[in-house]
């Protein structure tokens, strides 16, 4: 019998979870039977992805963004209490299910509960340093303090320069088994004429998801081209909207994204480090407007800018000018690396 691994993605926004779409195809590949894990929007998009695979649900961590970025950090504090209440019941769903499902391994994509020290459990993540202003250091240090609990710490990026996520997750520690397993991404590249002039790729938590996408649709009224214009919302069934030269989906599933991606010539996005590594993949030109106030999303879109990559700006300063500059920009490309699944897995294969 195939060993049972759960796959266990956090639910804010929805790149832990496409993310953890290679890892599961991997799996299977590797004769491992995954059984998928999460809440919310994120395990709803992985049923749709996985259809035939085993679907639980977990404690919600229901981590929501303020309106205003400049009390971000504060909200996410009193939300703390709460926070650690989830992280322990999640911890005794976890031993509930290792018994009940017959689970043999664990990998867990920023679910700080989702390990047993009576299994193999791994932590995906690519902050290894957490950004949160004047107190990065602790929240750097809680951070690896939760990481310590599981057997390994997967980052998706390359050790070696250049990379994608910069001092995020390039950081000595040496409490930490930390692999570099190279950026994931759902999708592969296509050559693929060009059909939209911009595309709009929405994710994330409320309310700034929302309020982003009332603000894009108001400056698309004045846009010429053509727009396709994806929400990030979720829900039982698709939705296709056309409103003069736009199409509004609410969610598209793996096959589908990826054709439209490969046949757009820019893309609008926020700088979720997920949408990098599949913008990346894809060798796109895109415009980034990181989430307000969260300082991992500001870094990455300020460290690409710089590197004439990518351009960016805050969403209160964005209009449609500011997508002129694009074509001065370089685009993200990939580094063609590619992970050695069967010896990650090793890790479940021997214990």
């Amino acid at each position: 019998m195939n060993k049972r691994i759960l796959v266990a993605p956090l639910n804010w926004g929805l790149g832990h979870a496409t993310r953890c779409i290679p890892i599961i195809n991997a799996l299977i590949e590797n004769k491992l039977t995954p059984v998928i894990a999460s809440d919310g929007m994120a395990l709803e998009l992985l049923k749709k992805e996985f259809p035939d695979l085993e679907h639980l649900e977990l404690p919600a961590y229901n981590v929501t963004y303020a309106k205003n970025r400049h009390v971000f950090k504060l909200k996410l504090l009193l939300h703390a209490p709460k926070l650690l209440k989830v992280v322990r019941a999640e911890k005794k769903a976890i031993k509930q299910l290792i018994e009940s499902k017959n689970i043999h391994g664990i990998i867990s994509d920023n679910r700080f509960g989702a390990y047993n020290s009576s299994i193999p459990s791994v932590f995906i993540t690519h902050q290894l340093q957490v950004l949160s202003g004047s107190t990065t250091w602790i929240s750097t240090k809680l951070h690896l303090e939760f990481i310590k609990k599981f057997n390994e710490c997967w980052v998706p990026d390359v050790q070696e320069t250049p990379n994608l996520s910069g001092e995020l997750s390039h950081v000595n520690t040496e409490d930490i088994l930390i692999k570099y397993i190279g950026p994931l991404s759902r999708f592969s590249r296509k050559d693929t004429p060009i059909k939209n002039d911009l595309m709009v790729l929405l994710s994330g938590p409320e309310p700034q998801r929302t309020l982003l996408e009332e603000k894009l649709l108001e400056e698309l009224k004045h846009f010429s081209g053509t727009v396709l214009f994806v929400r990030g919302v979720v829900e039982e069934l698709q939705t296709i909207e056309k409103i003069d030269n736009l199409t509004l989906y609410n969610f598209m599933t793996s096959s589908l994204l990826e054709t439209s991606l490969s046949e757009s010539k820019l893309i609008i996005s926020r700088s979720g480090y997920t949408t990098i590594m599949d913008l990346a993949k894809l060798g796109k030109q895109a415009f980034f407007i990181p989430t307000p106030g969260q300082f991992e999303q500001e870094y990455l879109a300020k460290r690409l800018d710089y590197q004439k990559l990518v351009p960016s700006c805050k969403q209160e300063y964005f209009s449609l000018s500011k997508l002129e500059t694009a074509s001065k920009y370089n685009g993200l490309s990939d580094f063609e690396y590619h992970a050695n699944y069967s010896k990650l897995f090793s890790l479940f294969k021997t214990k």
